[in-house]
């Protein structure tokens, strides 16, 4: 299949009851370079403007925009504009067939696989931490012996088949647990939730934070992380790389599916966050588009 094209618009504005006097601010908002991504350009725009401005790469790889503003303002505006070229994903590899048990021994056996990125993403973290419930729920997935792709595919289509998507159910505290108790949540949640299980389980899990063409084809239903970032998993094993699961919408990750960045878990990757002096009470309002050149 021929690359696809699109423009991405993400515009974060913060709008304050009273002046805020410093701020400094990271921003994850450039797309990563993949065998199967290009970014073709991109502009980070900043008002008021940066009076301090820097980029560099966090541990995973993605690209940060370290910025500082020293005077008094009562509005941020952070506004990405890029065009990136999105090719095929990889094919799985033909007749590669490993148990789930394979793929954990062979990381806790090899833990420098990968440059040790696999063995990192089998640990939990404050957002996603071991739990006894997530394993419960993961365990009809995970029968002794089945192969990896299977089981794991399994897991993405339970998910999206056993929780219900519904914006304002959660907030970014919410825990995996509470999660599993109410079946709601979105995207977020569904990606920490299906991390959950995969780590449990001891299988090497990141989660991806991206964009998402959603204006679907004649007479299909739309798809849901509408006009938002959006959030899906991608697990690793040793036969088959990284393989990218999206348990919002039941399917593997495709040319539809923009890549920003990655980490262990949605801390590693929100698009803005900062430290402001200042400011009283704040409206935060985010505006994405993504449109197909």
């Amino acid at each position: 299949m021929s690359a696809k094209r699109y423009n991405v618009e993400h515009e974060t504005r913060y709008a304050y009851t009273a002046p805020v006097s410093q701020s400094w601010q990271l921003a994850r908002l450039t797309p990563r370079a993949l065998p199967w991504q290009t970014l073709i350009a991109h502009e980070l725009q900043i008002e008021p403007k940066a009076d301090e401005r820097r980029d560099e790469r966090d541990s995973f790889g993605n690209m940060v925009t370290h910025f500082g503003l020293h005077g008094a303002h009562r509005v941020l505006s952070v506004r990405m504009n890029c065009r990136v070229e999105v090719g095929p994903r990889p094919e799985l590899p033909s007749g590669a067939e490993i148990t789930w048990e394979a793929v954990r021994d062979a990381v806790r056996r090899e833990p420098q696989l990968g440059d040790l990125e696999p063995a990192s993403m089998s640990e939990p973290t404050p957002l996603v931490p071991l739990s006894d419930a997530a394993c419960a729920y993961a365990a009809a997935s995970f029968a002794r012996g089945r192969q990896w792709y299977s089981a794991v595919f399994d897991l993405m289509q339970r998910i999206h088949a056993d929780f219900e998507f519904e914006p304002g159910a959660t907030t970014v505290s919410t825990s995996v647990d509470e999660v599993l108790y109410q079946r709601s949540g979105v995207c977020q949640d569904f990606a920490h939730l299906m991390l959950a299980c995969l780590r449990g389980m001891g299988l090497p899990a990141r989660y991806v934070s991206g964009y998402l063409l959603t204006d679907p084809p004649p007479g299909e239903e739309r798809l849901m992380g509408v006009d938002a970032s959006h959030a899906w998993v991608a697990a690793y094993s040793p036969l088959h790389g990284w393989v990218e699961f999206d348990p919002t919408n039941d399917q593997l990750a495709d040319q539809r599916y923009i890549t920003l960045t990655w980490g262990a878990d949605f801390a590693d990757v929100v698009p803005l966050r900062g430290v402001i002096f200042g400011g009283g009470e704040q409206r935060m309002d985010v505006e994405v588009s993504v449109i197909p050149d």
